[in-house]
């Protein structure tokens, strides 16, 4: 099986609502880039949020529009073992510090959980943290196949924490 990492967090001081995934997918880890794969809706669902056609953007034009909305973007899972993209199929994980960068981003506000993987892991680790504000949302994942418009509508919850 093979053993795959998750990304460094794209973060800095101003970061007021960091997205958290659970750990990047084939597609992501080849192009070494989040939400790589075409049909995934992340930028469509944080575009929404923030106005702005994030997928007609370069990667790293999409990263700088984050940061300059005050987004910041990481994943729960530091390494797992995966065959495949499916988050069932992780197996032998270890978990990202997400409570030691929480503590490193002075403006943060909110984090919002990308998917039930994401909000499981990333939950257990932020709960104790108080003044922040923890949105579960439904998966951006294709696997996930909840309606766009009814991603849309309850990623909008985002706008509040920017």
């Amino acid at each position: 099986m093979d053993l795959k990492r998750c990304f460094p967090p794209v973060v800095d001081q101003h970061t007021r609502l960091l997205l958290l995934g659970s750990l990047p997918g084939e597609r992501s880890l080849a192009q070494a880039q989040y939400y790589a794969h075409p049909q995934n809706r992340f930028w469509e669902l944080v575009g929404a949020v923030i106005g702005v056609d994030l997928r007609a953007q370069s990667y790293e034009m999409r990263l700088a529009t984050l940061l300059a909305h005050h987004i910041g973007l990481w994943d729960v899972i530091a390494e797992a073992e995966r065959q495949g993209s499916l988050d069932a199929a992780i197996r032998n994980q270890s978990h990202n510090a997400l409570a030691e960068l929480v503590k490193t981003l002075p403006a943060l506000k909110a984090v919002g959980f990308n998917g039930g993987t994401s909000a499981r892991i990333g939950r257990r680790q932020l709960l104790g943290i108080s003044g922040l504000t923890l949105i579960d949302l439904p998966s951006s994942s294709p696997a996930y196949t909840l309606a766009l418009a009814q991603k849309q509508q309850a990623w909008q919850q985002l706008v509040s924490a920017l």
